[in-house]
């Protein structure tokens, strides 16, 4: 399935289109999807840089700001079992021109990793 409006983002990896065998499985098994802003995943990014010393890249990132969310925290308790996929070999250090350009969120604040 093409994008035909692929996002304007730092997130690389979530430009691209969903392939006509995952749409059906997504459509049938996913029970709620999170949507978070640019400002969002780079402090997540950030933040899994600078306290988890991992290099990751936006993408990575975008899952860890999905949990940091104010939409998460009203997930029910009974949803216990999360998996973020951290990847970072598609990270170029020298297009890394966003760091510190947006305001931390209020959330991101007191979060211990």
């Amino acid at each position: 399935m093409p994008n035909l409006y692929p996002p304007e983002t730092i997130a690389d990896g979530v430009k691209s289109s969903i392939g006509w065998n995952t749409w059906p499985i997504i459509r049938d098994l996913v029970d709620d999807v999170f949507t978070v802003t640019e400002d969002e995943i780079k402090h997540a990014t950030q933040l899994v840089w600078e306290r988890m010393k991992l290099l990751i890249e936006p993408t990575a990132g975008v899952g860890v700001a999905a949990v940091l969310s104010q939409h998460f925290q009203t997930v029910s308790p009974e949803v216990k079992n999360i998996c973020i996929v951290l990847s970072g070999g598609n990270v170029d250090l020298t297009s890394v021109t966003w760091v510190k350009q947006a305001e931390r969120p209020a959330s991101y604040q007191s979060v211990s990793v």
